[in-house]
């Protein structure tokens, strides 16, 4: 892999391109105040160009980032041509939710591979909140995680969606979190994103499979190779390496040939929506 395709590198330049946004400015404006080409920060932005910690020093100045965030910022792209990443969770939300965010911005296909919850990006804000309860998250940070998450959500309805795939697995719908009307209007909202053309919905029925390893995030892009996202109690991991991302793609090869088909699965969830229905009537 180029050093520019690592995962640290590909966070970075998805980061600062947000940034840029935030800042109101064009690329054009942008580059003629740092004093390099409008191609160069293409290419930067891109994730097709090394970026250099002297880049970003620059970017970050015209943009308006200070404090905290720019040390962060500027620790990241000293350490960008390094493969792997891995960001441990030390503010009152998880550092990795950023960069996640924007690779997934950037990313023509996302394939979230589901053992536990529904995937962040299908959820609705009452299960999210429900989630946050149950697994404990601090309540002063319930409101900045469901308004995240929706931010997150807002690729799947874009002009130009990436391909999404969820592979959920059987018993997530068999651990419920919430009231039964709650849940009903998460199989709903599944049901319902099942039926846009971008999104493929898979249950894969319970049993013992190569998945019980774990859930995880597959992103792939148009010109650079693909990266895992696995979550971790406290901490998140990007892994780009060719032969750790080959091993996360047999297995969603694999968990495909075992999942239900995308008619059967959108049945499956219509069948947990008329259960809650006659349940919430008794």
């Amino acid at each position: 892999m180029t050093k520019h395709g690592t995962a640290r590198n590909r966070g970075l330049a998805a980061e600062l391109k947000a940034l840029r946004a935030r800042a109101e400015l064009t690329t054009r404006q942008a580059a003629k105040r740092v004093g390099m080409s409008i191609a160069t920060l293409n290419r930067i932005e891109n994730a097709i160009r090394e970026i250099t910690p002297e880049d970003v020093a620059a970017l970050l100045a015209v943009y308006g980032v200070t404090g905290p965030e720019r040390a962060r910022i500027l620790v990241l792209a000293r350490n960008a041509n390094i493969s792997g990443w891995r960001e441990t969770d030390e503010g009152p939300l998880p550092v990795h939710l950023r960069a996640q965010s924007g690779l997934e911005s950037e990313a023509v296909r996302v394939i979230d591979v589901a053992m536990f919850a529904v995937p962040g990006l299908l959820q609705t804000a009452d299960y999210t909140r429900s989630v946050l309860i149950a697994i404990k998250f601090p309540s002063t940070t319930h409101k900045a995680m469901v308004e995240q998450r929706a931010q997150r959500q807002a690729i799947l309805s874009r002009p130009v969606p990436p391909n999404y795939l969820a592979l959920i697995d059987e018993s997530v719908f068999r651990r419920p979190t919430g009231s039964r009307e709650l849940m009903a209007q998460q199989y709903r909202h599944l049901a319902a994103m099942a039926e846009r053309p971008n999104i493929d919905i898979r249950i894969i029925p319970f049993g013992m499979h190569l998945g019980v390893q774990g859930s995880y995030q597959q992103l792939e892009f148009a010109k650079t190779g693909s990266i895992v996202h696995v979550e971790l109690p406290q901490s998140s991991m990007f892994l780009d390496a060719e032969h750790e991302t080959r091993a996360f793609r047999d297995t969603t090869n694999g968990l495909l040939e075992i999942a239900m088909s995308s008619a059967d699965s959108v049945k499956y969830l219509c069948r947990l929506v008329s259960e809650s229905a006659l349940c919430e009537t008794r």
